[in-house]
């Protein structure tokens, strides 16, 4: 791929601040010029057993650029046989190959290798991924990216440690356990984050000794093909990782019934999750590890600092266009600052800068398709029927391409469709609370449980509610100085706050924590150490000793 050299990339630290802009939301930034970076996509065919293949059939699909809603180009669409092909590839690489049987240190030294090589097309992959899904090059440079490259990295470093234990027993007997390799891993990632996601399930897995059969989103499928080219570079043996394109009724399925697959990692929403655990029960019983959707509560505290609540919980909720599953998209204010709180809300959302992703100061580009575009509108327009203040946006933005304004409610309620179904978009639901049992329980009261976020100045509160909330990650946003040691009262509030610098880590990852959700948020966690326990089977082996001085 080629692409116009561009401005220099975010340090990683800041990645989770790049939101920002003071363009108005109720027009798009520009039009489209020719300072936009062209990208030409190089990897459009399957990678199946160490080589670039057509789908057996012939058959492609078009990838539309979604700031136009124009072709890109066709990739190859897999099919159940092409799906039937990467997993003989990578069944026959785990039980005959030297994958599994290599070192886990020279499997990390490989691996270290494929992130050597994504850093060195990083520019080209941030292109990419930014033509395919939309979002703007500075996330792509400053987020996604990196982190896919800090992902390998991190699971390469783990590649010599994964073990098991010796375990004390009564009797002449010696008792230890060994972390095996699942086998081959079937693992199917959505589109919003299309690369980082895919390196949440490949890193692990191959860190582990697995083989992995990859299905890229249908929507964004071109960093996927690409990294499979460079992971070939690196010197990854034939059919350790497979990479298809497709539709999820067509190769998605095929993957998460197939009889031969040891196990399907899955990323998207809740509904398809539970058809991928039914496929998996109904085949093989294969093992299964979901990270589905969410309706995340942030929850903002009487006494949290307003600046620093509102700007963050904006991002919390706009960051990468409102398309992340844990985004913070019920947000609870106490009522003594709620009025407030709406107003610098909705002057913010109205300084977002919308258009083209590839111009420099863009906060938001379009939505990834037509389909989400409208299912968003569609949310939009019940909220307004329902009854929820319309405080800004609300509408689709300019005649091509897939954008939506950046819209706030006010004064919603947790009974209307806003405040309890997914909607994965730059549209911001605010509610009011009196106390904090009021708003645990309203938090709560819900059948995801992937997320939360709390504002607040003090250390007792963000203790109380993390461990009240019944999610898989709890955000706890602290002023820089630390916590209070109690709770502040009436006179401390009403005293003069000294402005100050703040951390603001919602949506801030890494790769060493596990994420993951409760109830219908999913199972089993990504990242980190316990992302290994999803890519490994734990065997006992007992044998008797005799004459030993010690037991």
């Amino acid at each position: 791929s080629e692409i116009r050299p561009a401005a220099a990339p975010m340090p990683l630290a800041r990645a989770h601040v790049v939101a920002r802009g003071f363009a108005p939301a109720a027009r798009l930034a520009r039009p489209f010029s020719s300072a936009v970076a062209q990208v030409q996509p190089s990897a459009t065919k399957l990678v199946i057993d160490g080589r670039s293949v057509d789908a057996l059939d012939g058959r492609t699909f078009p990838v539309l650029d979604p700031r136009t809603a124009k072709e890109i180009c066709h990739v190859a669409r897999a099919s159940e046989k092409d799906v039937d092909a990467a997993v003989d590839a990578a069944r026959k690489a785990f039980d005959e190959g030297p994958w599994p049987r290599m070192s886990g240190r020279e499997r990390g030294r490989l691996l270290f290798r494929f992130a050597d090589l994504l850093e060195t097309h990083k520019e080209e992959l941030a292109a990419l991924e930014t033509l395919d899904n939309g979002k703007p090059l500075s996330y792509s440079r400053g987020a996604d990216i990196p982190l896919v490259i800090d992902h390998l990295r991190y699971f390469a470093g783990w590649a010599d440690k994964i073990h098991g234990k010796t375990i004390p027993v009564d009797g002449d007997f010696l008792a230890y356990t060994l972390h095996e390799p699942v086998g081959v891993v079937g693992a199917i990632v959505p589109w919003n984050f299309p690369l980082l996601m895919a390196a949440w399930k490949i890193a692990p897995a191959l860190s582990a000794g697995n083989t992995v059969v990859l299905k890229a989103a249908e929507q964004t499928p071109l960093t996927a093909l690409r990294a499979a080219e460079l992971a070939l570079e690196a010197g990854l043996p034939p059919g350790v990782l497979n990479v298809v394109s497709g539709y999820g009724e067509d190769a998605g399925a095929a993957i998460a019934g197939h009889m031969r697959v040891d196990k399907v990692a899955f990323t998207g929403s809740t509904e398809v999750g539970k058809l991928v655990m039914e496929q998996a029960a109904k085949s093989n019983l294969k093992r299964v590890s979901l990270e589905l959707g969410g309706k995340s509560p942030a929850i903002v505290c009487h006494d949290a600092d307003l600046s620093q609540a509102v700007e963050e919980a904006h991002f919390a909720l706009f960051f990468n266009h409102g398309q992340c599953c844990c985004a913070g998209s019920r947000l609870f204010v106490h009522e003594a600052i709620y009025d407030e709180f709406v107003e610098r809300a909705v002057d913010r959302a109205r300084k977002v800068k919308v258009g083209d992703p590839f111009e420099d100061g863009v906060d938001q580009g379009p939505q990834v398709s037509d389909e989400q575009m409208h299912k968003i509108l569609g949310y939009i327009d019940s909220g307004v029927d329902q009854g929820a203040k319309l405080k800004a946006g609300g509408k689709r933005l300019g005649a091509q391409g897939y954008f939506v304004e950046p819209t706030v409610f006010a004064d919603v309620q947790d009974s209307m469709t806003i405040a309890r179904e997914e909607i994965f978009g730059p549209v911001m639901s605010i509610l009011k609370y009196s106390d904090y049992d009021e708003v645990t329980r309203r938090a709560n009261a819900t059948s995801y449980g992937l997320a939360a976020g709390v504002w607040t100045q003090s250390l007792d509160v963000a203790n109380r509610l993390s461990r009240n909330l019944r999610a898989g990650t709890v955000w706890c946003v602290r002023p820089l100085g630390g916590f209070a040691r109690r709770t502040p009262t009436a006179a401390h509030l009403a005293q003069p706050r000294a402005p100050c610098f703040r951390i603001n880590c919602y949506d801030n990852f890494d790769a060493a924590i596990p994420f993951g959700g409760y109830k219908e948020s999913g199972m089993g966690r990504d990242k980190g150490e316990y992302a290994l326990q999803q890519y490994t089977e734990v065997k006992l082996v007992q044998m008797p000793i005799k004459g030993a001085a010690w037991k």
